[in-house]
């Protein structure tokens, strides 16, 4: 199984740092998976969520309002101004779900964005 490194970076330091076998990113022109060995690619990330399948097979989902991301072979670094990792016990998941909403809010992005990413993160929350 091959993997590939993603990082996701904020002002406030690295979130995720991890080896992953796909990740999906809020592309500023929709959304796009990216895969071990994927072509080299810089792009915007838009406000929404990014859905990062761990090694092991479980989906881990990080709250962004903003950002780019740098692909390459190896390698993926998404560099966002704002996230929240939508995961943890249900008190804590319950607490980043709000956080993760207040954020996308805040976010200067088109109005179906952020209607879209708040629903994201609503149906995420109501899986877990």
């Amino acid at each position: 199984m091959e993997l590939m490194k993603l990082e996701i970076v904020t002002p406030n330091g690295v979130i995720f740092d991890d080896d992953v076998k796909q990740v999906t990113l809020p592309g500023s022109e929709g959304e796009f998976g990216v895969l071990p060995k994927h072509a080299t690619l810089v792009s915007l990330l838009d406000t929404g969520v990014i859905v990062i399948e761990k090694a092991d097979g479980s989906e881990v989902a990080v709250a962004i309002n903003s950002g780019y991301v740098k692909v390459d072979e190896e390698k993926t670094t998404c560099i966002v101004d704002g996230a929240v990792a939508l995961s943890g016990e249900d008190s804590d998941l319950a607490k980043a779900l709000e956080e993760a909403k207040e954020l996308i809010k805040k976010a200067e992005s088109s109005s179906v964005a952020i209607a879209s990413a708040v629903s994201k993160v609503e149906q995420i929350g109501k899986s877990f």
